[in-house]
Formats: structure tokens, C-alpha cells, sequence
């Protein structure tokens, strides 16, 4: 790993005497780069990465975790690894890895799109990444025109694109991604998810399943029946593949007041749910609620700066900035 000593020195000082958990939250892990997706790691960063956590922190499985952050007896420097959305390479590329280093992880699962589905992001990236060149026109769509004369262009409109349609309600947001894949060409076909006999396995091998609704709504965009669906239905698949109680839930782009509120804790409450993360930045601190868990994405490729992101992290409490967030705790 070769990780500079005065940099490990720097990690540790900063982290000294803080008693919160810092949770990672993933994605993808790639076989290799791919430009049209620059913020998932690949193999070999995923392997530095999980080596650093291994060696330097405490990680531990997220419900643990939380248990103890709520007894008082975190350890130091306590970390938890989670990934979102379901996809195959969870199963193929992070598990081995995991279980190398042995790490526990808690996978949320979006569970409407297990075996042959496609999330909105995957197909507006893939039919941006297949389209042919020159002018991509989707103001009809009011998504703007956009060059796709390089990868760096089509990486450009393929996020200005998502960025755009993210929080639609989903009938409109799926209307558009259609008119997308019309315009720019089919995605390749490709399995993208995990199956159901790859999420019984991740279980099996000792992790935590989590749910993630079932079709990766912003819950604030839908009513109180469609949000109890989304999150009774997601817990009820999952419990059924893999025989287990499902007590952990991530909130779809989990930003607090903006993407979840009130009503949707109080939900998961009735649910049954123990805990639940957002994306809020920072780490857990003893008395943090358990249903608004703030996590970080883990971005820096050098493993030092990865280190030293870590410990920084630390130091924020993942405050909730939205007073919405706040009502009904």
C-alpha cells in the first residue's frame, strides 16, 4: 500500500478522541476505469481501499455498528461499508474482495430492478455512451442539446441529463429517459443487476441485506400510499430471498428535507426498520437519530488522501441542514 507515515500521523490526529462512525457508501465496483462512470472505483482501487480500511479502522457490520454507537462502546476509528441500488458487481467484483479483507458490508437493494432491470441513470448513460456522433437534441424534452464528440462530452451530457430528470415524479422521469434511449439508440444489452440468487448469496456469505425500496422513487415526489408500497413491498421481497429479517433501509438519494421527511421515518418505524442512512456528509455521533444516519462517498484515489478523507470525516457530524428533516424525530 506504501502509505506516507507523516500522512497516517496526520489521519490519526484528526480522528484522536472521536467517538463516531464514519459510513462509506458505494455503488459499483468496475472491472476497469470507465470514463463514462470516473466516480465508481475499479478493482484495484476498490482492493487499495478496502486494504486501508482493514488495516487503520474498526469496521464493523452497519446494524452492529449503530448498536454500539447507541450503547457507548464504539471503538475508535469505527467504520461501515455499505452499497446501493443492487448491482451485479457487488456479487462478482466487491464480495471477493470483501471477504479477502474481511469486511463486513450492508448492500441496499432497489429491489424492482433484481435480475433484468436497468436503473434511469444506467440507461441515460449507456444510450449517451452508444450514440452516434454530433449534436444530441432533446430540447423538446426541455433536457437541452448536447455535443457528443468525445467521451468527455458524452460524460457531460449523460450527467446533465440525470441531473435534469432525478427528481421528476417517475412517470415523467421514465417518459423522458424514453424519449433519450429514442434519440441516442438502445443501451447495450447487458446485465446490469444482481439476481435473486446473487442477493441470497451476498447473505449467505455473511452480509447484511438491506432494503431500498422497490423502484428508487424520491419519496418526497410520491404520497403516503405509494411511499408505505415502496418501502413495505422492497422489505417484503427481500426477506423472501433470503429467508432473514431485513431491519436496515437507505433512503433513495437520501438527501434530508429534500428527498425524505418525517412522514417516511415515521413509516419506516411501523416497518419494522431499526436504522436507516441518508447522504448527508459526516459521521455518527452517540445520540444521532438512528433513522437519519448521514454516510459519505469515499471519491480521493490516492490511498493517503483516501486515509486522511476518512479521518477528516470524522470531524462532522452529518448535521441535518433542512429543518424538514428535523420534525417528527
Amino acid at each position: 500500500m506504501n502509505t506516507p507515515l507523516w500522512a497516517i500521523e496526520k489521519g490519526w490526529s484528526a480522528w484522536r478522541g472521536r467517538s463516531r462512525l464514519s459510513i462509506l457508501i458505494y455503488h459499483r465496483v468496475l472491472p476497469a476505469p470507465d470514463p463514462m462512470r470516473p466516480g465508481e472505483p475499479d478493482v484495484r482501487r476498490f482492493d487499495r481501499q478496502m486494504e486501508i480500511l482493514a488495516h487503520h479502522t474498526h469496521v464493523l457490520p452497519l446494524p452492529e455498528a449503530v448498536a454500539r454507537l447507541e450503547a457507548g462502546t464504539l471503538p475508535p476509528r469505527a467504520t461501515a461499508v455499505t452499497f446501493d441500488d443492487g448491482y451485479a458487481d457487488n456479487y462478482h467484483h466487491a464480495l471477493p474482495i470483501l471477504r479477502r479483507h474481511g469486511i463486513p458490508a450492508t448492500f441496499f437493494i432497489a429491489t424492482g430492478y433484481l435480475n433484468d432491470g436497468w436503473m434511469f441513470n444506467d440507461t441515460v448513460i449507456e444510450a449517451v455512451r452508444w450514440a452516434p456522433d454530433g449534436t444530441l437534441d432533446l430540447t423538446p424534452q426541455g433536457l437541452g442539446r448536447h455535443r457528443l464528440d468525445d467521451m468527455a462530452g458524452r460524460r457531460r451530457a449523460a450527467e446533465a441529463i440525470i441531473r435534469a430528470v432525478k427528481h421528476l415524479t417517475p412517470p415523467v422521469r421514465n417518459a423522458c429517459v424514453e424519449a433519450v434511449t429514442r434519440h441516442a439508440g438502445a443501451p447495450a444489452p447487458e446485465r446490469l443487476m444482481m439476481t435473486d440468487d446473487e442477493v441470497r448469496g451476498l447473505h449467505e456469505a455473511g452480509m447484511t441485506i438491506g432494503a431500498h425500496t422497490v423502484s428508487h422513487p424520491i419519496l418526497t415526489l410520491v404520497d403516503e400510499r405509494q411511499a408505505r408500497w415502496e418501502i413495505h413491498e422492497s422489505a417484503e421481497r427481500l426477506r423472501a430471498i433470503c429467508r432473514a429479517p431485513v431491519e436496515c433501509f437507505a433512503y433513495p438519494n437520501g438527501k434530508p428535507g429534500r428527498d425524505y421527511t418525517a412522514r417516511d421515518r415515521s413509516l419506516l418505524r411501523q416497518a419494522g426498520f431499526r436504522l436507516a442512512v441518508s447522504t448527508a456528509h459526516g459521521a455518527a455521533a452517540p445520540g444521532r437519530d438512528p433513522y437519519q444516519l448521514p454516510r459519505f462517498t469515499p471519491w480521493d484515489r490516492a490511498p493517503w488522501r483516501f486515509l486522511i478523507r476518512l479521518a477528516l470525516n470524522s470531524g462532522h457530524d452529518g448535521a441535518l441542514a433542512h429543518s424538514g428533516a428535523h420534525s417528527g424525530s
